[in-house]
């Protein structure tokens, strides 16, 4: 048990640590998981690498809770009415993830979870990230404000989270650069990502968990401690995670991330197309 203990918190801190940096939480999950594989039945740890993203969550609840809280006391009603517009956006931007996203999601798991997929799609948006960001370098945007967001660019910003449906492209990836491309800061574009994942996560999370009850599967005591513990490693370093990337975008531009992105491809391709191929 202390093992698995020690794997859950390696792979709590990986979700927690990429989950809203633009690199793939799944991606590096599906990596890790070649070298810390819980004890655990198929079924269970399918579940577990996307139930511990609910620690995530709570650290977006968190660090914005104030803001996201139509409810504040401490918010005049005009305050009030702009938090609540920003909710309003959030369920606009997450129709197409319903619309498309939910029904395709078990099809996408079962056909594109493989390496060649996650190579591919940590390569290409590692591309589109420098080049989106040498493309705007010098234009200013046209969206610098989250209240200035309008209902269609969060639409538009929702389509391009679909388009995380793919393992290896980033929830948090897709939706940043969707919202540069269109014409949002790095700021709004990051801070708009947070807010919806919140709706986004949690149906999923929730998604899986009843499918896996469905299923007819069931916890051990030792099977929720070691969700509980991942969910809560997720939620301490995601909540150091955004703070870090908060504090990054005010000063620089993800290029870096897209760099990043490119040199795990070449990890990945040349793990599972050379190395474990010959192994």
């Amino acid at each position: 048990m202390f093992i698995e203990i020690i794997k859950t918190i390696i792979l709590g801190i990986i979700e927690g640590f990429t989950e809203f940096l633009p690199i793939s939480s799944t991606g590096h999950l599906y990596l890790a998981d070649e070298f810390v594989k819980l004890n655990e039945s198929a079924a269970f740890i399918h579940m577990f690498m996307v139930v511990i993203q609910f620690g995530a969550i709570l650290a977006v609840i968190l660090i914005y809770f104030h803001k996201l809280n139509p409810f504040s006391p401490r918010k005049s009603s005009h305050e009030k009415k702009l938090t609540w517009n920003i909710w309003f956006k959030v369920l606009v931007a997450i129709i197409p993830s319903v619309v498309i996203g939910f029904p395709l999601n078990d099809w996408m798991d079962a056909h594109l979870t493989s390496w060649q997929v996650i190579a591919a799609t940590l390569l290409i948006y590692g591309i589109l990230f420098i080049i989106v960001e040498n493309y705007f370098k010098n234009k200013r945007p046209q969206v610098t404000d989250l209240d200035n967001l309008s209902y269609k660019t969060a639409l538009e910003i929702g389509l391009f989270q679909v388009l995380s449906l793919v393992p290896g492209t980033s929830r948090s990836g897709a939706t940043i650069l969707g919202g540069i491309s269109i014409g949002t800061s790095r700021f709004v574009a990051t801070e708009f990502s947070f807010f919806l994942a919140i709706p986004t996560m949690f149906g999923a999370s929730l998604l899986k968990i009843l499918k896996y009850f469905k299923n007819g599967n069931t916890f051990t005591s030792s099977q929720a401690i070691i969700l509980l513990i991942g969910t809560f490693v997720s939620f301490v370093v995601a909540y150091v995670s955004i703070k870090f990337l908060l504090n990054y975008i005010k000063h620089n531009d993800f290029k870096a991330f897209g760099w990043y992105r490119i040199i795990l491809a070449v990890i990945v391709i040349l793990y599972f197309g050379f190395f474990k191929a010959f192994v």
